[in-house]
């Protein structure tokens, strides 16, 4: 491995596409072998079950900056792959065309004909090809003679009971007669979008088509969307609420499976299958047979059995259920297109069933009795079970350990078999963890019984569904010495964080079981896929496992088979190979921590297990923060940290690696300069010396011989370093009761102690400072709530114990700091309160939990109303469990606020001091509702007796809410000040759901906790090639390869929808990026598609309040505002902004970006004053945060000088322009180029102003002296730049603005701007149709 010229990666992954002969069509087979799922969604027609219209080609991906297709260049080979086929079909319209690629499988065009609206009805069939059957299960490239406009015919086949049953769902389905689903896992409203709320779905017209939207109408008609938003008012948790679902068209009353089911067996032994009774939309009821041959109605009634066909003219059958219904009801196929119609206008990509990723939660869910959440009457909904799985129910039983390693034991030799590999590996471990994770559920609830009922609680296993489970807790006192309870917890939590690792590293030949940790009503549970051999007994002298600890650290394992593949795990976590000590003394040296096994399944596979001891333990926090049972300091016991698992995070240990590596490149280098330079000094005298000699030596030029003016070839390579020498890892089991025996190995061990200090002084000495200097100077994206804040400290390798540090050193003056101290506090409460609630629930009965966490959220939130809250416990519930802990109820405000501060001090190690009045309530609820896992009734929660819930009043300026003088000394959005305290009682939105709480006793009350979900972490590792594609794809695009680059983050995002699915939080991402590389690239139609669908993808991934999801909606304003869609971009910059105060407060630091955005965009609209307003806003925020003296500020300034000659405020242009001017001479000089610019415009807007004044009617009428300016350079909207990331076009908040933020416009032609002229003429850019476009 080397390292050199920037290039270097990149062109690895470029070798691995295109260097095999056999690969060199990939791009095509790529989005050919998959197109179902990865080209554009708006052609494809959606009904209920998601089933699209006909699909068509891949249209070849446009790249290069003049347009020039690549697709041109492989046109042969696509023409060759890709074509259209005739299907025959036995019932009208008995032929359809089908375009099908030579990559696909046989169930892919199988699943492509039934997708058509002509052949719905069609599910039990095969296919033939001049005459001979095709296998389902084979590629299309291997039927015989298959070419374009071949004839394959469609044989409708004699159904199995299976068959039968499958059919019955699909039709339910397909005809909209399935009620509403329950969702017993993921919640009320799982994966909601409310993108169809701020941007109506407009069926085929597409949102960037260049036609404004119908939600953008009232901009049309000079009324802005941003015209009722108040930026200091407060947030309206209506913003979070999706709209009332209208009912869809009904198209039978009902489908159910008959009483008679299932077939007495003298019928089953004559074809019968299922029994069914469909009731038309007239009324009708009828008594249907599922036979082999179809179905028709039979002679049974509700009280007489009789399941033969009814005889003429009463008859009916057909081959297909859909046919037959069709049939019976004259308005089916009326109602049946209507329901087509209403689907076709739904968002296809808000409406498809989430498949491979776990649906985001919303947090606030409609109440019962709402039109948002009604519940329809479904006879079928408890058959479903039986309908899907049959009668013995053994259809749903998986052996899931073999299906994960059989999967990943799949080929990996070319790009086609990863890709099929690594979809395959995505598929399977989404399915396992929905099964996991519903099993969890169970367990916690206790409706699963346990294999050892006998133990304690903690200490019990369950078996369900295949799926191993266990509570992470220490059962059996294996953690006694390490915290615990506290300490298995974490452990169970750092397993699973391991085994993504391993996952990641995707090592051939070591296996991992099936891993996820499930946090619900208190328990931590852990399921794991059953490992073969793992409850085996084993002989008593035989370990239980075969690497590694076995009892501890008491006896210890080693086994040879396990090193090739443990060495290189541990290589690439940058683990020491190392020595441990068994109890009697004995010397094992072992690849990686005691603490991990290595278990040689029955199945003949090598398994690691207990991976959460990959990294050594964090000495630095432990050293101060706990103190052992036998060792007696001068730290009392109860005041320890909770456990001693603390260890450093893989990402701290990476960055430290990189940090050792570029050092050991500078001294190679160092050391090849100085080695190239004696060898040049060497040939020089060696060069004279043979001149002199004969005289016919080459002639010098410089002292250096011609020929040396060359360089030689062996120096071509000297910029790259091989870095295959350089070692550098620690080791895990420091600081754990290892006793090293010799003086050698005690040196050894001492080295290996002093590299893991050294790592954890870094983190405090240079990774944490670094991190607050990035946020207090804006070069990264400042965090918006808790989770975007633990994700930032997680990536920069910080552990969230630290978050108390990070709180004490951002005690500053600057606001940004701040703020940061503000959001770090909320998280440590947030967190505390977790804990608080968890151990309260723990042992509580279900039904009894809405009351606990009603009664700690008024302890918490809403002594306000009620300094005194009583828990509302019902009595029968009470008597009912009598053995169980209401110890909650006994819970008082004082007593809940001294929990929560000893928890922040034990775990955190920080002091709150006066905490209460300081807290957001709203966002601090959010954060709780989150951790928990609450979904809370939506409604106008009162947390003091003159306030609601949607009101945002903290106290102090340290919870990041700042007070600007532009808000009082101008009227926000047309309304003045005094007008807003008149109607201050307005501002807050009306209560939602009709629940009026005024008359309440109590902030919350049981009823308004709807649901608690649990919260889930997997094991399930990114895609290698699809990350291999994006990362190669980035390098080009810096290096300013700008057409490979441009093709391998396509062919990434390609890579990314077939392995993930389309809706996943990874694709998302991947969209956002690339919608940012178009728009920088000026594609903007190509940019707004691809925002539009970051966004819904994201609302329903990650949440629809998320900070990712905002920041969607945020740069997808300004791309649809590039594309000439202001008014559209404003609907979106105010969903933004009212997402933005929900989960913020008002006045976020990175809202100087948004709010200028938010002023350009206004004045683009020519609202000239609410243009002004916002740039006053933005110039505020700047001054306080930033500094009046800024950078940042002075060029705001110059931008609002601007707003303010546009709103005729021409004193105030010259003040904010002397502002600016004298701000860049101070810190720019005279001679720079935006001193300039200020200057000149300061002395036109002086001259112009006093002309103004001398000529009032010239005034009036609109004419003043035009003075020709032309500055150099232009003002626009800029991108938010990601949490923890620098903004593509640079800081987005930090004093390190150039000169190109400035605006080119002159003051000519701003009035001519004003007077309806345009400023400017701009050539129109030549757009290309979107890549992911079908070919039409």
């Amino acid at each position: 491995m080397e390292v050199g010229s920037g290039d270097v990666n990149s062109k690895l992954f470029i070798n691995l596409l295109l260097s095999h002969k056999a690969e060199e069509s990939l791009t095509q087979a790529l989005d050919t072998q998959f197109y179902d799922v990865i080209e554009k969604f708006e052609p494809h027609k959606s009904n209920d079950l998601g089933q699209n219209e006909p699909r068509e080609p891949a249209q070849a991906v446009e790249l290069g900056s003049k347009g020039e297709h690549v697709a041109d260049r492989e046109a042969a080979k696509t023409t060759a792959d890709v074509f259209q086929v005739k299907v025959k079909l036995p019932h009208q319209p008995y032929e359809i065309p089908i375009m099908v690629s030579t990559q696909e499988q046989v169930q892919d065009l199988r699943q492509s004909i039934v997708e058509q609206p002509a052949a719905f009805q069609y599910s039990c069939f095969h296919l033939e090809h001049r005459g001979q059957k095709i296998n389902d299960y084979s590629d299309l490239s291997d039927v015989k003679d298959l070419a374009a406009w071949s004839e394959l015919r469609l044989i409708e086949d004699p159904y199995t009971e299976k068959e039968a049953r499958m059919h019955v769902v699909r039709v339910r389905e397909l005809i909209g007669a399935a009620g509403n689903r329950v969702d017993t896992l993921h919640g009320i409203s799982a994966g909601v979008s409310l993108h169809e709320n701020v941007l109506p779905w407009c069926g085929a017209e597409q949102p960037n088509s260049g036609k404004q939207n119908p939600a953008a109408s009232k901009t049309l008609e000079g009324v802005n969307a941003l015209a009722d938003f108040q930026p200091q008012g407060p947030p309206s948790l209506q913003t979070l609420m999706p709209p009332a679902q209208e009912l869809l068209p009904k198209t039978i009353k009902a489908l159910t499976v008959s009483p008679w089911n299932p077939p007495p067996p003298a019928f089953r032994q004559r074809g019968h299958l299922i029994y069914l009774q469909v009731t038309t939309n007239e009324g009708e009821q009828y008594q249907i047979t599922s036979h082999v041959s179809g179905f028709f109605v039979n002679k049974s009634s509700n009280i007489r059995f009789d399941p033969m066909p009814r005889p003429s003219p009463k008859d009916a059958m057909a081959h297909s259920l859909f046919v037959l219904i069709q049939n019976l009801s004259p308005s089916f196929e009326s109602s049946f297109n209507k329901l087509l119609e209403a689907n076709n206008k739904r968002d296809p990509l808000g409406n498809f069933q989430l498949t491979s990723a776990i649906p985001s939660y919303p947090w606030l869910v409609p109440a019962v009795s709402s039109g948002g959440a009604t519940h329809q009457p479904d006879m079928t909904r408890t058959q479903e079970t039986y309908l899907l799985a049959g009668v013995e129910n053994t259809e749903t039983l998986r052996d899931w350990n073999e299906e994960i390693q059989t999967t990943r034991e799949l080929p990996r030799e070319t790009v086609q078999d990863r890709v099929f590999r690594e979809r395959m590996t995505a598929k399977i471990m989404a399915e396992f963890n929905e099964a996991a994770a519903r099993g969890a559920v169970l367990v916690a609830r206790g409706e699963v019984a346990a294999l050892n009922p006998t133990e304690s609680k903690d200490a019990q296993i369950f078996v369900y569904n295949n799926i191993f489970y266990s509570f992470g807790a220490d059962g059996v006192g294996t953690f006694t010495s390490e915290g615990g309870d506290e300490a298995a917890r974490v452990a169970v939590g750092k397993d699973v964080m391991g085994v993504k690792a391993v996952n990641q590293l995707d090592v051939a030949g070591l296996a991992t079981p099936g891993t996820i940790i499930v946090d619900y009503l208190g328990k931590r549970l852990v399921a794991q896929s059953i490992v073969p051999g793992i409850f085996k007994q084993r002989e008593p002298d035989e370990p239980q496992v075969d690497y590694g600890g076995v009892e501890g650290r008491d006896v210890v394992a080693e086994n040879d088979v396990f090193v090739p593949t443990f060495s290189q795990v541990s290589k690439a976590l940058k683990v020491k190979k190392h020595p441990v000590w068994d109890k009697e003394g004995n010397r094992h040296v072992l690849e990686a921590s005691v603490e991990t096994k290595g278990l040689l399944g029955t199945d003949g596979r090598k398994y690691i297990l207990d991976l959460y001891r990959l990294t050594p333990l964090d000495v630095s926090w432990l050293d101060e923060y706990w103190t052992d049972n036998e060792v007696h300091g001068s730290k009392p016991k109860e005041c320890n940290y909770p456990h001693r698992m603390a260890v450093l995070r893989p990402e701290l240990v990476e960055a430290y690696w990189r940090l050792k590596m570029g050092e050991y490149v500078k001294e190679e280098v160092e050391k090849r300069k100085m080695s190239r330079e004696q060898e040049s000094n060497i040939g020089k005298g060696d060069l004279v010396h043979s001149t002199q000699g004969n005289g016919q030596g080459s002639s010098l030029v410089n002292g250096v011989s011609d020929m040396n003016n060359k360089e030689p070839e062996s120096h071509k390579e000297q910029d790259r370093i091989d870095i295959s020498a350089f070692s550098w890892s620690l080791n895990p089991d420091v600081f754990c009761g290892q006793q090293p025996r010799t003086e050698q190995e005690k040196e050894e061990w001492t080295i290996d102690e002093q590299d893991v200090r050294t790592v954890a002084d870094y983190l405090h000495q240079k990774v944490i400072p670094d991190l607050l200097n990035d946020l207090e100077e804006g070069e990264v994206g400042f965090p918006m709530d808790g989770q975007s804040l633990s994700r930032l400290l997680h990536k920069r390798g910080i552990n969230i114990r630290y978050i108390g540090k990070i709180a004490s050193l951002a005690q500053s003056d600057n606001r940004r700091l701040q703020a940061l101290r503000a959001l770090a506090i909320q998280e440590m409460i947030a967190r505390a309160f977790k804990h608080v609630a968890h151990r309260h629930l723990k042992k509580l009965p279900m039904p009894m939990t809405d009351a606990c966490i009603a009664h700690l959220l008024n302890c918490l939130l809403g002594t306000g109303v009620n300094k005194s809250p009583v828990a509302d416990v019902d009595e029968n519930l009470k008597f009912l469990y009598n053995e169980g802990d209401l110890s909650f109820a006994n819970t008082t405000p004082d007593s809940l606020r001294s929990d929560i501060e000893e928890q922040v001090q034990i775990r955190y190690r920080y002091t709150l001091t006066s905490w209460l009045p300081d807290i957001k309530h709203i966002q601090l609820l959010r954060e709780v509702a989150l951790k928990i896992g609450l979904q809370l009734v939506a409604k106008d929660y009162k947390f003091s007796l003159n306030s609601v819930a949607t009101l945002d009043q903290p106290t102090h300026l340290a919870n990041g809410n700042l007070i600007h003088s532009a808000s009082s000394s101008h009227p926000v959005n047309g309304v003045s000040g005094k007008k807003k305290k008149r109607n201050a009682g307005n501002s807050s939105p009306t209560s939602m759901n009709g629940c009026n709480t005024t008359d309440a006793t109590t902030t919350f009350i049981p009823n308004d906790v709807a649901n608690i979900v649990p919260i889930i972490k997997d094991a399930c590792s990114k895609s290698i090639l699809a990350e291999e594609a994006l990362e190669a794809g980035r390098i080009s695009m810096v290096q300013n390869q700008k057409e490979l680059g441009q093709e391998l983050l396509l062919e990434s995002l390609s890579l990314h929808e077939q392995i993930y699915g389309i809706l996943h939080p990874e694709v998302a991402r991947v969209y956002h990026q690339l919608a940012m590389l178009y728009h920088n690239l000026d594609e903007k139609d190509t940019a707004v598609e691809l925002a539009h669908k970051a966004v819904v993808i994201s609302e329903r991934t990650l949440g629809v309040d998320s900070n990712e999801t905002i920041l969607s909606y945020l740069n997808l304003s300004l791309f649809e505002h590039a594309n000439g869609n202001t008014s559209v971009a404003l609907a979106c910059m105010k969903h933004a902004l009212e997402l933005w105060k929900i989960i913020f407060g008002s006045n976020h630091p990175d809202c100087i970006t948004t709010f200028n955005n938010a002023a350009v965009m206004l004045q683009h609209l020519k609202f000239f004053h609410e243009s002004r307003l916002w740039f006053e806003l933005s110039i505020a925020m700047s001054e306080d945060t930033c500094g009046k003296d800024s950078v940042n500020t002075a060029t705001l300034a110059f931008q609002l000088a601007q707003a303010l000659a546009l709103d005729q405020d021409h004193k105030g242009a010259v003040r904010r322009m002397r502002d600016a001017y004298s701000t860049f001479l101070n810190k720019f000089g005279a001679e720079h180029q935006n001193t300039k610019e200020a200057e000149s415009w300061l002395e036109q807007l002086t001259q112009n102003a006093v002309s103004i004044a001398k000529h009032a009617k010239d005034v009036q009428a609109r004419r003043i002296r035009r003075v020709l300016f032309t500055p150099r350079v232009t003002l626009g909207t800029q991108p938010q730049a990601p949490v923890g990331q620098s903004s593509a076009t640079g800081p987005s908040n930090g004093n390190a603005r150039t000169n190109s933020d400035l605006d080119s416009r002159s003051i000519d032609e701003l009035m001519r701007y004003i007077e309806g002229g345009e400023a400017s003429k701009k050539t129109p850019t030549k757009k290309r149709k979107n890549p992911r476009n079908r070919r039409s």
